[in-house]
């Protein structure tokens, strides 16, 4: 008798995501939409941090809390991190200095990669929640110049005001309105640019509208945990498909 061998599977590995405490909706494509991931999330919120302060980290020290909502999810076994917040980019260097699972913080890790992808006088441009906050460390901390081209949503847009406020009502062709004005208005700015970099986390649900609009490479959260997470559990590829060129 011939025994059979079965193969066994290892369980998926599971992505843990440290929450800003906000209430708006969140279509598909944002970050703390489980439905945006082909894979296992694991959410926690971080009660200290409200979208008020994210802007503000120096006067506003959160990242104990972070370091205590992270350590949650570790004992939890998540096998990495990740964050609601491009603005957390300013804890990148602490966080992932104290955590034992590897963590990316904000999709602003990508920018110094995509500056390198585009063509010889071609930048990227960072299309950001409110630029007059998005600047210095924010930046600085993860490898960007601080004189990086930054673009910010209207101070007045629905997009910002339903975050702040938390209202769930705005409809989804609002705020793609808002966001593609805001692009078309930064793209005038800065007529040199090659790609999108996304920071805030609640605009990759507008990327695809992005780039049918401008034709441009869109780096957002999406792009970068999903990066992250192949990192994290390599596809299996079997021996038996094979192709020769």
């Amino acid at each position: 008798m011939t025994a059979v061998q079965t193969r066994i599977e290892p369980s998926p590995a599971t992505l843990g995501i440290l929450m800003v405490k906000t209430h708006f909706r969140r279509y598909q494509g944002d970050i703390g939409n489980p439905a945006t991931w082909p894979f296992p999330v694991r959410y926690r919120v971080v009660e200290e941090a409200i979208p008020q302060r994210m802007g503000h980290l120096q006067q506003h020290d959160l990242l104990e809390p972070f370091k205590r909502a992270a350590q949650t999810l570790i004992d939890q076994g998540v096998a990495g991190l990740t964050t609601s917040c491009g603005y957390l980019s300013y804890y990148q260097q602490e966080l992932s200095a104290w955590s034992p699972v590897p963590i990316v913080t904000s999709s602003l890790l990508q920018y110094p990669l995509v500056k390198r992808l585009l063509p010889g006088g071609k930048h990227p441009l960072i299309l950001t929640f409110d630029d007059t906050t998005l600047k210095g460390e924010y930046l600085e901390k993860v490898g960007i110049d601080a004189a990086a081209p930054v673009a910010g949503m209207a101070a007045d847009s629905e997009f910002v005001r339903s975050i702040r406020q938390g209202d769930d009502s705005v409809a989804w062709a609002v705020l793609a309105d808002e966001v593609l004005a805001a692009a078309e208005q930064a793209l005038k700015r800065f007529p040199a640019t090659g790609a999108l970099v996304l920071e805030c986390t609640n605009l990759a649900p507008f990327s695809a509208a992005l780039h049918a609009r401008f034709g441009l490479p869109v780096f957002d959260t999406v792009t970068l945990v999903n990066g992250f997470y192949a990192a994290l559990q390599p596809r299996r590829y079997d021996d038996g498909a094979s192709w020769n060129l």
